[in-house]
Order: structure tokens, then C-alpha cells, then sequence
């Protein structure tokens, strides 16, 4: 089956307006009885969810570097009931790294040549006119199998500034599918690590209704729909995703949200029964699950909380007595021993591994990384090689246990981050995005 035609929402550098225009164009197509499958390139928590609360449908990250080109298929071909495929880019169009993985360099280009979706460009022209069309025919020309279908002009300042810009826009050829001008009131508040998190944000569906307005009004979506095209064809061949356990206690709250759609839903299609709970709550994980999984997220945010929750520390505990848990990022964290906030103040976590974690002196970790396990970890076995990729600010003060896995960056650098293992208790700072091949 080949799926419905796509595009991809692109920019020439992070900041210029992606997201506030992949949100308004599902939230507005969506209106209008759309079905729209969002997707999102690259190694991203945070904006898929924005995307399936606006689209109504789960968003799935899509990344070229970790997936093999059917497993991308796969994902896509999965959603084939939609009326039009819709992936928001990351950083800029061709920003990446520079040694291939699995099936390109990760970058939304080669997302774009893979798939055969045309790239709608966002500029954001708050300090240019006319020279935005060479930054646009520039991207254009740049690679002949990554084809522009037209611009959405962010920051515009006035009909005037409009009309310079589109003048520019014509004498270059390029389509311009809106101008957006500048509205204070549709920006999303960020933290840290990004947007805050959709769940945190209460009046998030009046939000969305209003950037699909925004976007409606100022946007010929018809002109962009009509721009779509492409399509990979199902690989029903594709590696199935092996979950961690049959009955996955998973914790899931405002600390612990950080885990990929298509690994949860992988989890479902083969047979897997996931429990949620809540850590903040301090509920302790399903005595009935054999497994149990904590996910990345904001522990530094919840940490006094967490540190006051004996019912989760005392479960979760017991839990590792006699069935394996499994930490990734804020979950390692919160199975550490104690972790330091960026006041300063140290709150002591579950201990079930000795990892001593600080933010008091923030430094970023980010970049993909390359897993070879030196020990099992639930659903994967020793000597397994993983791709993934490591985002955070903490620092670890102490780690004492086992090295869990060799891991490199994308270049083959070996990163000091190896993960702790200590009884039936693992944890790594690694995002798990797919096995490699």
C-alpha cells in the first residue's frame, strides 16, 4: 500500500517558525475535516505531542539516521488511512550530522528525499525584504532531489513589508503559500529542553484553535495541500519492535513523558499489555508487571516531590528485587541516589543504583549516540547495538556501579556516558530510538 502524499515543514535554522506553522496547518486542516497524520524528523519529545493534540492523531518521530529506510516505511505506511502526511523538520533543512547511519544523515532533507515529500519553507523575515528570495533560491537550488514547493513568510511586519517580500518571492519563482504577521499572543512558552510540555499547558486546545485560525486566515491551504506528493510503499517486512516485557509498568506524568510514540505502539503490536503510573502521585509500579520502565522527562523540575514520594521509592524498590527496571534519562536519574537541583539542594532518589546526578552546573549533553550493550537490558540482550541519541543538562557528580554499554556519537567518538547496571536495575542517559542493523 503506498501512503497518502506528505510534506515536510521546514526552515533554514531552528527558531524561525516551524512549529507554531506545522501546529496551525493540522489544527486548521483538521477544521476543515482534514485527516492530517503528523510526524516529526529527528530525535524530538516534545513537539509530538503538541502535534497529537492538534491533529487528534499520535505523531510519530521519523529519523534517518536511527531507522533503516523500511522501518521509516513502515511507520509511514501504518498511518496509510490519512488524507495527507505532515512532518515538521528540525533545526535547519540540511543541518545533520555528517557520518551516515542507518538510512542518511538525520537531517529533514533526507527525510525529504526518502520519501519524495515536498519541503514547505519557513522564513522568518523580520529584518529582510527582498534578499529573503536569494536565502530561498539558495535552498532551492541547493539539492536537486529535495524539492521546494513553496514559502510561509513569518514576522511580517506590514502589508507593505509583505508586498516587498513577495515581489522578491516572485522575481526568484518561488511559491508563497502565506504571510504570517507578527502576533505575541500565539507563541507557545518554552523551558530548558524546549516547548513546556503540551500536558502542562491547560488552555492548550484554545491555544491550537487559535494558531489554526492564525494560520488560516493567512495561509492559502489549499495552495498547500495541493503541493503534496510522494509516498513510500508499506514494508510489511519490517523488523518488529521487541518490547521490554509482556505486562510494562510505565511511568507516565509530568516527570516522566519522555518516550517514543512508535516504541510505545510497537510495544502494543506485539502483544504487550503497558500499565501506566505516576511517580509524582507516588504510586509504585504494578506488582503484576514484569517489567518496569521509567522514561526521561523533568525529574529537576519534580524533584522535592520525588524525593517526598516513599511510596514510589519503597515499591519500585521491591519491584527490583525479583523483575528488572529499566531508567532512560530522568528515569536513570530518578533511580539514582540522590540528584542535585539548580539551586543546589539535594534530594535524595531511589538508590537503586549509586548515579549521582547535579544541574547546579548546567552543561549540555546532546547529540546521537551508538549503544553496545555490555549487559542485557530489558527486551535487548548483551552485545546488542542501539541508536539513539542523549539530551540533557545534568552532570553526573557519581557513578559508581557496572558500565551498562560502549557508547559513541555519530562520528564514533566514544562519550563518557556509559550507563550504570546494579542487580536486575539498569539506566543510561541513551534515548533508545531503534536497533541498528
Amino acid at each position: 500500500m503506498v501512503a497518502a502524499p506528505g510534506l515536510i515543514v521546514a526552515a533554514p535554522s531552528s527558531g524561525a517558525g516551524k512549529t507554531l506553522v506545522t501546529l496551525g496547518l493540522l489544527a486548521a486542516l483538521r477544521a476543515r475535516g482534514v485527516m492530517v497524520q503528523p510526524f516529526k524528523n529527528g530525535p524530538d519529545y516534545i513537539d509530538p505531542a503538541f502535534h497529537t493534540a492538534a491533529a487528534g492523531r499520535a505523531s510519530f518521530n521519523l529519523d534517518s539516521w536511527a531507522m533503516s529506510r523500511t522501518q521509516i516505511a513502515a511507520l509511514i505506511g501504518a498511518q496509510a488511512d490519512a488524507d495527507l502526511m505532515l512532518a515538521e523538520g528540525s533545526m535547519g533543512l540540511f543541518d545533520g550530522v555528517t557520518t551516515p547511519g542507518e538510512a542518511g544523515n538525520g537531517t529533514s532533507a533526507e527525510l525529504s528525499s526518502l520519501t519524495g515529500w515536498p519541503v514547505v519553507l519557513v522564513l522568518d523575515v523580520s529584518a529582510q525584504a527582498q534578499s529573503a528570495a536569494a536565502t530561498a533560491l539558495g535552498f532551492a537550488r541547493f539539492a536537486p532531489d529535495v524539492p521546494i514547493a513553496g514559502v510561509i513568510l513569518n514576522n511580517v511586519a506590514s502589508a507593505h513589508h509583505a508586498a516587498l517580500v513577495r515581489a522578491g518571492m516572485e522575481r526568484a519563482g518561488i511559491a508563497v503559500f502565506g504571510a504570517l504577521p507578527r502576533r505575541a499572543d500565539v507563541v507557545l512558552p518554552e523551558r530548558h529542553l524546549g516547548l513546556v510540555q503540551a500536558e502542562e499547558q491547560p488552555e492548550l486546545a484554545a491555544r491550537l484553535a487559535a494558531i489554526g485560525a492564525f494560520v488560516a486566515d493567512h495561509v492559502d491551504l489549499d495552495q498547500v495541500r495541493a503541493a503534496a506528493r510522494g509516498g513510500l510503499a508499506d514494508h510489511a517486512n519490517a523488523t518488529p519492535i521487541v518490547p521490554p516485557g509482556q505486562r510494562i509498568a510505565l511511568a507516565r506524568d509530568a516527570a516522566f513523558s519522555f518516550v517514543y510514540p512508535h516504541l510505545v505502539e510497537g510495544w502494543r503490536r506485539a502483544g504487550a499489555e503497558i500499565v501506566p503510573f505516576s511517580p509524582l502521585a507516588d504510586a509504585a509500579p504494578d506488582r503484576h508487571a514484569d517489567v518496569c520502565w521509567l522514561p526521561g522527562g523533568y525529574p529537576e523540575l519534580h524533584a522535592g516531590t520525588l524525593a517526598a514520594a516513599a511510596g514510589f521509592h519503597a515499591g519500585l524498590r521491591t519491584f527490583a528485587q525479583t523483575r528488572p527496571v529499566h531508567g532512560e534519562c530522568g528515569g536513570y536519574m530518578a533511580m539514582g541516589a540522590g540528584l542535585v537541583d539548580a539551586a543546589g539542594t539535594r534530594h535524595a532518589m531511589a538508590g537503586l543504583l549509586g548515579l549521582e546526578t547535579s544541574f547546579a552546573t548546567r552543561r549540555l549533553h546532546l547529540g546521537y549516540r551508538l549503544a553496545e550493550l555490555t549487559a542485557p537490558i530489558p527486551g535487548q540482550r548483551a552485545g546488542a547495538r542501539l541508536r539513539g541519541h542523549e539530551f540533557h543538562y545534568a552532570t553526573i557528580v557519581h557513578q559508581p556501579d557496572a558500565a551498562l554499554a560502549r557508547v559513541s556519537d555519530a562520528a564514533g567518538v566514544p562519550v563518557p556516558a556509559t550507563g550504570s547496571r546494579r542487580g536486575l536495575a539498569t539506566g543510561s542517559f541513551f534515548h533508545l530510538i531503534a536497533r541498528a542493523t
